[in-house]
């Protein structure tokens, strides 16, 4: 992790440089700062407007002071759980690591953790699930590297097992391990599959379910249509590549409208998308740079010889092999891109642009 820390006295910084050691073996990058006419090179700048510089560009900031301190400098800039860094506040003497601001999906509590043993202090955890070992939904998504669709629903998660009730739990991929308790795995319909073998296989339709289906549960899909209970949370693997082609310096717009029409024509999730694939002869295409770039998606290529060593069933076009020297860009860069993985929207194009997309092989993994 990306972070920044933060003392006020001399006891502070004391603190604050054996944890910006500890955290250092541990791996990560940290930045230590200093806010005190008593302490040598202390920032000049306010501690809000310092606060606001560090929260779009760490994963975590530690306050080694107050906790006023940290809460009237990070209010500002307080938008969301999904985009939060993770706050951590911290006592002089380093007695208590209190995990004050996204603590499952910023990792604000196992960072608390990590900083508590470093210094032998006491971690101060508040989150409800944690302190009753509960499954948390969204620490579950960020171990797995997927996103979270509806917020919401995943609040009502929590507040239903915490309150002993059962959850829902469906899956288009295998899982390993064992389902956390309260969860009851249930079938695209969210009909509880409880007393029957575990579902491996992916859904064939996604019909709404019977009513005496759980209310709430969670469904692990890459499908916008996949809401097999009354409040659904949609946990999205990124797992897909996007496989595209294009004229030369195709307008951007064209590409993001083609890649539009592509997810929502296979009722896929944007944020499955893990990267953007080609071929060689585009790796500086401006459309397809600029359309990366806009979803924070890395863009691959390969050139016409590694594609045409892929395997598979490919729609052939003697134009582009032609001009590319192999007979289809989208749906190979994308079968490549996805560790050649399986195909599931085969090629389609308008004005000039190609897409594909490919899922890699994954699964569910409960700790």
């Amino acid at each position: 992790m990306k972070l920044s820390i933060i003392c006020f006295s001399l006891t502070g910084l004391h603190t604050a440089e054996r944890l910006k050691a500890g955290l250092e073996e541990q791996g990560h990058q940290v930045l230590l700062a200093k806010k005190s006419k008593y302490l040598e090179n202390s920032v000049a700048e306010s501690t809000v407007k310092w606060a606001g510089g560090r929260f779009p560009l760490d994963d975590g900031i530690l306050f080694v002071g107050a906790c006023g301190i940290a809460v009237r400098s990070i209010a500002p800039y307080v938008v969301s759980k999904k985009s939060d860094p993770a706050v951590l506040v911290i006592d002089e003497c380093g007695n208590f690591v209190i995990s004050l601001l996204s603590g499952h999906l910023g990792g604000a509590n196992e960072l608390a953790l990590q900083s508590a043993q470093i210094l032998g202090a006491q971690p101060v955890v508040t989150t409800a699930t944690d302190l009753h070992r509960r499954f948390a939904v969204d620490v579950f998504a960020k171990k797995n590297g997927c996103n979270i669709q509806n917020m919401k629903a995943a609040k009502e998660v929590s507040a239903a097992l915490l309150a002993g009730e059962k959850v829902g739990f469906y899956s288009e991929f295998p899982w390993k391990g064992e389902l956390p308790e309260g969860l009851v795995p249930c079938d695209v319909y969210g009909k509880s599959q409880e007393d029957s073998d575990r579902p491996s296989e992916k859904k064939e339709s996604l019909q709404k379910k019977p009513e005496q289906c759980p209310e709430i549960g969670i469904a692990v899909t890459i499908h916008k249509s996949c809401k097999p209970f009354l409040s659904t949370v949609q946990v999205i693997p990124r797992i897909l590549t996007l496989g595209m082609g294009c004229r030369k310096e195709k307008e951007a717009e064209a590409i993001e409208k083609a890649a539009g029409r592509c997810m929502a024509e296979a009722d896929i999730f944007l944020q499955a998308v893990e990267q953007l694939a080609s071929i060689s002869l585009k790796k500086n295409e401006p459309g397809l740079l600029a359309y990366a770039e806009k979803n924070k998606i890395p863009f691959r290529t390969w050139d016409s010889e590694e594609l045409m060593e892929v395997q598979g069933d490919f729609t052939p076009s003697s134009f582009v092999k032609k001009i590319t020297g192999v007979e289809n860009v989208c749906e190979r860069s994308a079968v490549l891109g996805a560790s050649d993985g399986t195909l599931i929207k085969r090629k389609s194009g308008e004005d000039g642009v190609t897409t594909a997309l490919a899922s890699r092989t994954w699964e569910v993994r409960f700790e």
